[in-house]
C-alpha cells in the first residue's frame, strides 16, 4: 500500500518553500496593464470555491462577494479552509478540471 501522508507531506513542504512575499509586479505595472471597462465586462467567465471552514473570509463574506459580483458557476469543497490549495489539494484539482472541462 501506498503511504499517500509521505507524499502529501512532501508536497506541502515544497509548497511553503516556494511561497515568496514578493510582488511580481508594480502596481503601476497592474494598472497601465489591466484596464477594466464596463464594454467588456463579464466577457470571461468566473467560477467561486467556496470554502466551508475559511476563517478569514467567512461564509457571510464568500456569500457577500457572491451577490456582488455573481459568477457564472459557484462549486464548494467542504472540510477546505483558506488556503484550500494545502487543506484539500485533491479536491481543489478536481473541481478545477471540472471547472475547465465545463467551459471546454
Amino acid at each position: 500500500m501506498i503511504n499517500y501522508f509521505k507524499f502529501y507531506l512532501q508536497d506541502w513542504i515544497l509548497a511553503t518553500t516556494l511561497m515568496r512575499p514578493l510582488k511580481l509586479f508594480s502596481l503601476d505595472d497592474i494598472i497601465r496593464v489591466v484596464t477594466p471597462s464596463t464594454t467588456r465586462y463579464g466577457s470571461v467567465n468566473r467560477a467561486f470555491i467556496v470554502s466551508k471552514n475559511d476563517l478569514f473570509a467567512t461564509l457571510d463574506f464568500q456569500q457577500f462577494m457572491i451577490e456582488n459580483n455573481p459568477p457564472n458557476r459557484t462549486v464548494e469543497i467542504a472540510g477546505s479552509d483558506h488556503m484550500v490549495m494545502m487543506s484539500k489539494p485533491i479536491n481543489l484539482a478536481l473541481q478545477l478540471q471540472s471547472i475547465a472541462d465545463y467551459y471546454d
